[in-house]
C-alpha cells in the first residue's frame, strides 16, 4: 500500500516537471520568434523583407552547407553526450576550487552590489535574450541582401567553433558555478523563478560552467554585428546591449564564475574573428578571386530617399 502512493506521488511529482517543462519551452519560444520578428523588421526593414520573400530558395541553398555542418555538429554532440559525461567523470578533473582560487567571493559581492529590483530583467535576458540573440542574427543576415549572407556564414561558423570548444571544455573539465559552491551566492533565478530550472536542466548539464556559452555566443553575436554595423547600425546596438546583459547575468544571478565570463568573451571575440578568416579563404577557393565585400557590392552606395 505505502509502495504505491509513493509511486503515484512519483508520478504526478513527473506529470508536473512535464508540464511545466513544457509552459516554459512554449513561453520561451513564442517569445523567441516574436523578439526575431520585431527584431528582423526594425534591423532589415520592411522593403528588403518583402524582396526576401522572393529569392527564399537562392538564399537558402548559398548557406546550406555552412547551417548544414552546423546543424551536424550540434547532432555529434548530442549523439555522444552519454559517451561524454562517461569520459568526464572518468577523467574526474574538478576545476571548482581553482575557479575560487582566482577571484574568491566577487560574484557574491556583485550580488549584493546589484539592485534587487534588477533580478527579473537579468533574468529574462538570460533566458530570453540570449535566445533572441543566437536566432534574431542569423534571421536578420539572411534577410538582408548578398553581404547579409556573407555575415551568416561569419556567424555560422562562430557557433561552431563556441560549441566545439566549449564541448570539449566540458567534457575534460568538472566544474560547479558559484551558487553550487559558496553559501554566499544565491541562485537568483531558480529561487524566483523555479520552473526555469526545469528547461535549463533539460539542454545542459549543471557541471557545464567553465566558459560560459551563453558569454561566449553572445560575445560573438556581438562581435560579428560590430563588423557589419555599417549596413546594420540598429542591429549592432540591439545586440550589443543584449550581450552585455546576458554576460552581467550569468554572473549576477550566480550561475557562472567571472572566470568563466572572461574567459567566454575572449573565446566568442576570437571565433568571430576566426570566423570571418575561415569563410574569407572558403568563399575565395570557391569563387577563384577576391572575396565579396563584408557588406555586399553597394556597401559604399549612398541610400537613396526611401531605402530601408
Amino acid at each position: 500500500m505505502y509502495s504505491n502512493i509513493v509511486s503515484l506521488m512519483c508520478r504526478e511529482d513527473d506529470e508536473e516537471t512535464t508540464m511545466a517543462l513544457l509552459r516554459v519551452t512554449a513561453l520561451t519560444g513564442l517569445s523567441v520568434a516574436v523578439g526575431t520578428a520585431v527584431t528582423a523588421l526594425l534591423c532589415v526593414g520592411p522593403r528588403q523583407l518583402s524582396r526576401a520573400t522572393n529569392d527564399l530558395g537562392g538564399r537558402a541553398r548559398e548557406v546550406a552547407p555552412y547551417l548544414a555542418a552546423a546543424l551536424g555538429l550540434l547532432a555529434v554532440k548530442q549523439l555522444t553526450q552519454g559517451y561524454r559525461i562517461r569520459l568526464s567523470r572518468a577523467l574526474d578533473w574538478r576545476i571548482t576550487g581553482e575557479l575560487y582560487a582566482i577571484e574568491g567571493e566577487f560574484v557574491a559581492a556583485l550580488q549584493r552590489a546589484t539592485p534587487d529590483a534588477t533580478l527579473e530583467p537579468f533574468s529574462v535576458a538570460y533566458m530570453l535574450g540570449f535566445a533572441v540573440l543566437l536566432v534574431a542574427g542569423p534571421t536578420v543576415y539572411f534577410l538582408a541582401g548578398a553581404g547579409g549572407r556573407r555575415h551568416l556564414k561569419e556567424l555560422l561558423v562562430a557557433y561552431m567553433l563556441n560549441y566545439a570548444v566549449g564541448t570539449l571544455c566540458y567534457t575534460l573539465f568538472i566544474g560547479y558555478g558559484p551558487r553550487k559552491y559558496l553559501d554566499s551566492v544565491d541562485g537568483l533565478m531558480y529561487q524566483f523563478y523555479p520552473e526555469t530550472q526545469e528547461l535549463t536542466a533539460a539542454v545542459a548539464s549543471n557541471t557545464n560552467v567553465f566558459p560560459s556559452l551563453h558569454a561566449s555566443l553572445s560575445v560573438a553575436v556581438a562581435a560579428v554585428a560590430w563588423r557589419s554595423r555599417r549596413r546594420f547600425p540598429r542591429w549592432a546596438g540591439i545586440s550589443g546591449t543584449l550581450a552585455a546583459a546576458v554576460v552581467y547575468s550569468t554572473m549576477f544571478l550566480g550561475i557562472h564564475w567571472a572566470t568563466d565570463v572572461v574567459v567566454g568573451a575572449v573565446l566568442g571575440a576570437g571565433s568571430a574573428t576566426v570566423g570571418a578568416r575561415i569563410v574569407t579563404r572558403v568563399e575565395r577557393r570557391s569563387t577563384d578571386g577576391d572575396p565579396e565585400p563584408l557588406d555586399g557590392p553597394s556597401a559604399d552606395r549612398k541610400p537613396k530617399a526611401g531605402d530601408d
